[in-house]
């Protein structure tokens, strides 16, 4: 589909397009549907049935916005690292056909473009927006200094959670913080905090040998020969955090067969990445995407069965 839009474009300008949007991760969604349903989950939790289309529209935009204004300010960040990787030495910024200089500026312009979104929410969700950007900004400088940029990761693709909360509650009159953002919003958030931390330290698994030499740090550096447990340990939890939050919003029982599948897939991912092979890593990390969505699957059914 990239190659086709790009096909539309005068020849001469082929090629920078190309370059622009793979420094955007146009051409691997994978990112952006990890960071959609959590998303998606708050908002129909939120709403407690389908969310009104304009917030709907609104934040599926901004997804796909944040998260590529998330990987040009990664890629910004590490144009020190990428070119020490073997998988990622050929990204726009490490292999020079990007300037750092022009990936600020677009990293500006995506930010500006996401606020704008937000702008058509309300007040409680723009204010909760200027700290998200700052988890996106922080986050790719986080494995420099810290061996948990994994869950800096996690607050920064499940602060949309609190967002749709506020969009969807936040705009009625004589509603404050605690009414538009309720225990079950955090409890999602910290749901997906868990989440993230399993499949980027799977993520991370992939490039473990090459960001030991150069330098960088990482969950899947830090678990070392435990990673395997700990990632279990840290599944375990995810499942019953989302256990938790069908409980508190007293979801329909068919809720709970969309948990059942998350922690058959947290079982396969276990399976998968048992002799820590690179591209059965990549294989557990991209499970993910099936995850999240029977998650919402479940959310979406158990709403509507309880309005029926």
């Amino acid at each position: 589909m990239l190659e086709a839009l790009l096909r539309l474009l005068p020849k001469d300008w082929r090629t920078p397009a190309r370059d622009y949007l793979v420094l955007m991760r146009m051409d691997r969604p994978v990112g952006a549907l990890l960071l959609l349903w959590p998303t998606w989950w708050a908002l129909w939790l939120a709403a407690g049935d389908f969310p009104p289309p304009s917030l709907l529209a609104i934040f599926t935009v901004g997804v796909f916005l944040m998260r590529a204004a998330g990987c040009v300010i990664n890629d910004y960040a590490d144009r020190w690292l990428d070119p020490q990787v073997e998988r990622t030495r050929g990204r726009p910024i490490a292999a020079g056909r990007v300037t750092p200089r022009a990936a600020l500026v677009l990293f500006g312009v995506l930010l500006l473009l996401a606020f704008g979104l937000v702008l058509l929410t309300n007040a409680m969700t723009v204010k909760l927006s200027l700290a998200g950007a700052a988890l996106a900004t922080l986050y790719p400088f986080a494995k420099r200094y810290t061996h948990l940029p994994q869950v800096v990761l996690g607050a920064a693709f499940g602060w949309s959670i609190p967002m749709a909360f506020a969009a969807v509650k936040g705009g009625a009159p004589a509603v404050g913080w605690f009414q538009a953002l309720p225990p079950l919003c955090w409890l999602l958030f910290l749901a997906n905090v868990v989440w993230a931390t399993v499949y980027d330290t799977e993520y991370a698994m992939v490039d473990r040998d090459e960001d030991i030499q150069a330098g960088a740090k990482s969950t899947a550096i830090l678990f070392g020969d435990d990673d395997k447990v700990i990632l279990g340990v840290l599944m375990g939890t995810f499942v019953l955090a989302l256990v938790l939050v069908g409980a508190r919003a007293s979801l329909h029982w068919t809720y709970y067969l969309g948990v059942a599948a998350a922690a058959g897939f947290c079982v396969w991912q276990q399976y998968l990445i048992r002799a820590r092979e690179r591209a059965a890593c990549f294989a557990a990390f991209r499970n993910n995407l099936w995850l999240g969505m029977a998650v919402w699957a479940a959310i979406c059914l158990a709403l509507a069965l309880q309005h029926a």
